[in-house]
Parts: C-alpha cells; structure tokens; sequence
C-alpha cells in the first residue's frame, strides 16, 4: 500500500466535484484539501481514516474534512456487479461563503467543522442518498447547488452517527508537511501487525529518532506512540465489534505481544476492558 499527497482542487466556478469511481484491491492512501463524501455503490474491503481502520460494505456512507488521510481498499466485489464508489469533493472554503452563514445552514456548518475526524452515517434507508448521488455525478450547472443542499439535508437528519478517527492536527504547519507525515502513516499502517521500531520509522524520514519525534509530536499533535497506541486500539475494536475472534488472537493481530498490556492500554483508550467493549456489540 502507497501513501499519496493527492491535490484535488474544486474549481472557483463549482461547489463540488462528483464522480463515480472503480474500488481497486490496490488502494493508496491519500490526502487533499477538500472535504469528500464517500459512497459505496458495490463491494465490500477495508477503509483507513485518520487512525482508524474499519471494514466497509454497500451503502457506506462517510463524511471527511480536509487533509485527513484515508482509503477505500477493495477486498471483495458482489457478484454480477463491479465495485465502485460515488466520490464527491467540497471545497474546503464552501463554509466560509456567505450564503452558508444563513441561519437555516447553521447544522450544516456544524456537521462539515465535525468532519475533521471523519463521519460514518448509519442508515437502513438509503435508497434517497444513493439516488441523489447518483444524480450529483452526472450532473452540472445549477443542478449542482441544488442537489448539494439536498444531501446535506439528509445528512443533518441522520443521528446515528460514528466518529472516525481521532483529532488530528489540522494547522498551516500540518499542511505544509503532510507528505511527510504520510509516509509515516505508511510505515505504521504496513507494520503495525508485526511490530512498530522507532528507529525504522525515523529512517523513513530519513532523521534520528530524537528528531523524529519532536517533528512529528509538533507536526500532529501526538507523540508517534501515542499514534501507533490509537492505532492499535482502533483496530481492535473493530475486531472485537465484528468478528468472534479470541481476544488472545486480537491481541496479536493489533500489535501487542503481551495480553495484560493489550488489556491496559485498551481499557486506558476506551473506559473497558476488551471483553467488555465486546459485550456491546453482543
């Protein structure tokens, strides 16, 4: 898997940018300005957000803000139906505009300013979304802005609600070195199963690890092990949610080698121990 700097920019003339894309089983990583509607319309994978990783199906749903790394990795298709996805990209500067400083709008603004850590909307119904996307990717003009309005309206109605990933560090400093950071991503996300050296993920960089971990702590916010620890945890629940997997096993597939220090630094994370996140979901 590639981490990609991906520079997509909404021309001045439109609100947004929508195009029904394949899903490929060689997904790269990426990150752009703008904020991205994500829709799958066939096949099923794994999808990367920000420090989160997660299965995906038909129907998902998922909101990003700007610069937050993300994929789509295809892992299965359904039968009959080449796998796809309705990828829409809204300026980053859409909530800044005047006409979305009307009062009506207000939720709107609210909803895309939480989008900084990635929305996955839950809904049995989305019969009305997929239409109206589907709309959006064929359309121009003046069907542009309307069809936008109605999806937000949609969106705003959905209270079932999962945020993604943890905050991110989103300042100009950020910004200017994301590429950077991106590679780092890469490292973790590619061993995070076998095991996570410091002095590996500083020479991606090509720096010292005490380098290293002052650049990325100023960069993102977090320490790089507090980053690979969101990670790991992240990926364990998702395991714990969804599959019947052993925790022992889980355990081992999110990186740790000890089961008191999987169950420590999970419970630190989430308020629970594992085996009782799982009872949730049961």
């Amino acid at each position: 898997m590639e981490f990609i700097f991906e520079k997509i920019y909404v021309p001045n003339n439109h609100s947004f940018i929508s195009r029904k894309l394949p899903l490929s089983s060689d997904a790269r990583i990426h990150s752009h300005k703008n904020f991205e509607l994500n829709y799958i319309t066939s096949g099923t994978g794994r999808r990367i957000v920000g420090d989160n990783i997660s299965g995906f199906e038909k129907g998902d749903l998922v909101l990003l803000g700007p610069e937050l790394p993300h994929c789509w990795e295809l892992l299965d298709a359904e039968k009959d139906e080449d796998p796809s996805c309705i990828v829409t990209h809204f300026s980053e500067n859409i909530i800044d505009n005047e006409f979305f400083k009307m009062p009506e709008l207000q939720n709107v603004v609210v909803l895309l300013k939480q989008a900084n850590r990635g929305i996955r909307f839950r809904t049995e119904n989305d019969s009305e979304i997929s239409e109206i996307l589907t709309e959006l990717s064929q359309s121009v003009g003046l069907e542009y802005y309307i069809g936008l309005l109605r999806i937000f309206n949609l969106l705003i109605k959905i209270e079932d609600r999962e945020r993604l990933s943890n905050p991110m560090n989103r300042s100009s400093v950020f910004t200017k070195n994301i590429e950077k950071i991106n590679k780092v991503y890469e490292y973790v996300f590619l061993n995070i199963q076998e095991g996570i050296n410091l002095e590996e993920a500083s020479s991606v960089l090509n720096m010292a690890p005490s380098s290293f971990c002052r650049f990325f702590k100023k960069k993102t916010g977090l320490t790089f092990m507090e980053y690979v620890k969101n990670v790991r945890v992240g990926m364990a629940a998702k395991l714990l949610a969804e599959t019947d997997k052993q925790i022992t096993q889980i355990c081992y597939e999110s990186g740790y080698n000890n089961l008191a220090n999987f169950n420590h630094y999970f419970k630190a994370s989430m308020g629970k121990t594992p085996s009782e996140y799982r009872k949730n979901f049961r």
